[in-house]
């Protein structure tokens, strides 16, 4: 596949403007066979970095997914890492916080769910809500029992960024690699999958009436999106806006993002030492007896 991971990230220090990032782009396939067999090339190379980054136990993997309703988390989720060793993987949705959640820092609850060395994290949503969500719904902020005079503080989302900064600068170096996706959907869209929702029984679950009213705010989801990726795009944890418009496009992106990730890492299954071969001759010995 001929994908360039740098035309979807973005540089650090870089001032995000989403009108100028694409929704859609020429799609990598020519037709609904090719994007599957592309898609299982891509699902098998990385069940094999997978499996190497398991045994190694060297490295964490966390891939953060955030987007608008109905931009294709789940399904990207479900069909790019259909080849990965489920011991090997661990996928968490963040809803609304419980009030044990809303009595800790903001980063609290995703803390605890970050992957083990030689594993995959799947953030479907992140500590990033609190820049996103909270920013453009202020009235959450009632329930963090955020301290006396921060809410009206002008530097209070500056200080969150660095916060966040600060916690994937401490993750990278202590080994885990982090992958943060943006899927950039365009609002006409988002309106047709929902309508889709609706015209399908099997989806009816996945609306509410919530998700159109948020519809009402999108340009300030917008703003909050292009402040959040402006400044949390780093060397070390960069953001990618993957254009949305189109699943099997995008999930072709993200998997190529992913797997040039593994294979930077330049993971081999260990080496066993001088003792550990004289120990396998000697299983070897006792089983051929």
């Amino acid at each position: 596949m001929k994908i360039d991971i740098k035309d979807y990230r973005v540089p650090s220090g870089n001032k995000v403007k989403l009108d100028k990032w694409p929704t859609l782009v020429e799609p990598i396939y020519s037709s609904k066979q090719e994007y599957k067999a592309l898609l299982d090339v891509q699902v098998a190379a990385l069940s094999e970095q997978q499996e190497i980054q398991y045994a190694s136990n060297r490295y964490a993997v966390l891939v953060i997914l955030q987007a608008m309703d109905a931009a294709g988390k789940d399904s990207a989720i479900k069909h790019v890492m259909s080849g990965v060793n489920p011991q090997g993987c661990q996928v968490y949705s963040f809803k609304h916080p419980s009030a044990s959640e809303l009595d800790h820092d903001f980063l609290w609850r995703t803390t605890r769910e970050l992957p083990e060395r030689g594993r995959i994290g799947i953030f479907n949503r992140s500590y990033y809500e609190e820049v996103l969500v909270v920013r453009v719904h202020p009235e959450i902020m009632e329930a963090e029992h955020v301290p006396d005079g921060i809410m009206t503080d002008d530097e209070f989302w500056q200080e969150r960024y660095y916060s966040i900064n600060g916690l994937e600068r401490h993750l990278h170096h202590n080994g885990t690699r982090i992958i943060k996706l943006f899927l950039h959907l365009s609002k006409e869209e988002q309106r047709k999958r929902l309508l889709a929702r609706i015209d399908k029984p099997e989806k009816n679950w996945k609306i509410q009436l919530q998700d159109v009213e948020e519809r009402k705010y999108w340009d300030d989801y917008m703003r909050a999106y292009e402040a959040c990726l402006s400044s949390t795009s780093t060397r070390y944890a960069p953001w990618y806006i993957v254009p949305a418009d189109d699943k099997a496009n995008s999930r072709l992106i993200i998997s190529q993002i992913i797997l040039e990730t593994f294979k930077s890492l330049k993971l081999t299954f260990p080496t066993p030492s001088e003792e550990h071969r004289k120990e396998l001759q000697l299983i070897r010995k006792q089983l051929l007896e």
